[in-house]
Formats: structure tokens, sequence, C-alpha cells
């Protein structure tokens, strides 16, 4: 990658700093563990010492990664990323870490899908039932569905009109994300079946239906873990 092929309207330096995280997550590095030199940084991302020391030095200020001298720099532990705000992906124990996250999926999902069947207007209820039939369709296709599911979540947080949540959608999503590349979407069908459930809940504002439906889809969730140990 040459430094002129990198040029956007972003600064240099924050692109490079992205790079660094995407080589980060590739690798299954996780917090504590150290990241490529400086150098193998430049010959891999192919732009100046200088850049590289700039990302770095962002990475640093954001809490991501830390500099220990003599030794070369490593993964804060629990580090901030905008679309994983509890550094989840760096979790050295990601199956205890994930068995937590349904845990507290289990709190605040069935509440949130409740809340959406009580407050979704007729916009809301358009978008979560298109997104409920497009991840029906990835799956029935053998596509990757996990961006969809993902989104089809947001649209229930959302759909709770409070203003507090949007603040957890990310912790939601990425726990979503964690599963389905823990799970290699082998929840199928049972995706499908719980995922239609919740949406013709919202959609008839019945608010104890959808707040069933979120529970047994989470159950599943919790039943395909199990079954791993």
């Amino acid at each position: 990658m040459k430094e002129s092929m990198l040029i956007q309207t972003e600064p240099l330096s924050e692109l490079v700093a992205e790079k660094i995280i995407e080589i980060i997550k590739d690798r299954g590095l996780i917090a504590g563990d150290q990241i490529p030199t400086e150098l193998e940084l430049i010959e891999m991302l192919g732009v100046g010492r200088s850049t590289v020391r700039e990302a770095i030095k962002a990475l640093v200020s954001g809490g991501i990664l830390e500099i220990r001298r003599g030794r070369g720099t490593f993964i804060c532990d629990n580090p901030p990323l905008p679309e994983d705000p509890l550094g989840l992906s760096f979790a050295p124990d990601k199956v205890k870490t994930y068995r937590d996250l349904l845990a507290v999926r289990m709190v605040l999902e069935p509440w949130m899908a409740a809340e959406a069947a009580k407050n979704a207007d007729e916009r809301d209820i358009e978008e979560i039932n298109r997104l409920c039939d497009v991840v029906e369709a990835q799956i029935l296709a053998g596509e990757d569905h996990m961006g969809k599911d993902v989104e089809f979540h947001t649209a229930i947080a959302r759909s709770t009109k409070n203003t507090v949540i949007p603040l957890i959608i990310p912790i939601i999503n990425k726990s979503v994300s964690m599963f389905i590349e823990m799970s290699g979407g082998s929840l199928r069908n049972e995706t499908i079946v719980t995922h239609r459930s919740i949406a013709r809940a919202i959609a008839e504002h019945d608010s104890s239906a959808a707040r069933e439906a979120m529970v047994l889809h989470i159950r599943f969730n919790e039943e395909r873990i199990k079954a791993d140990d």
C-alpha cells in the first residue's frame, strides 16, 4: 500500500491508525498482546516512519495501545473502539465474555422488544419487517447475514424511543456479531422463526409477545453456546 494510495479526505495518520486496528483484528490479537514493530508496520502499510508514529500516538491517546519502553507497543486492557466501546473484541476469553453478554442481553433485549411494541411507528415497523425479510433471504441463500442481523436488532432498539438506548446499541450489536462468528451462523432456522415472531409482535403492538419472542431468541443462543462446552 503506497502513501499516495492512502490519501483521501481523512489525514493519512488516521487512515493508518484504522489499518493498524484492522491488522490487530485480522491477527486475532487481544489485550496485552504486542503489535507488529514500527519497521514491520512501515513495510506492511507502505508509509513513512513519521506517519506510523503519528498513527500509534493517536491510538495511544485513544486508550487502544500503550508503549512499554524497551519492549514495544501493546494492546491496552479493554481498548475502546467506536463500534466496540467496551473493547470486547480484545477479550482474552471470548466464550466467557459472550456468556456474560448473553446474561446482559437477557435483561435488556426482551424489555427493548416490549418497548418497541409499545412505541414503534409505521416507519419503524416497516424497517423491522424489511430487515426481517432480508435476513431470512440471506440465510436461505447461504449468504452472510451478520450485517443485516445487526441492523435488525438496531432497528428494534431505536424503536423503543428511549434516549439512552442509542448509547447501548453498539454493545448489543457487538454481541450479535460475536455470536454469529462463534457459531458459524448455525442457528439459521431458529433465527428466521424468532426474528419473524419478534417482528410480528412489534407490528401488532403486543408487548408481551414481543418480550417472549426475544427471550426465546436469546435462549436459543444460550443453548448453542452450552452445546459447545
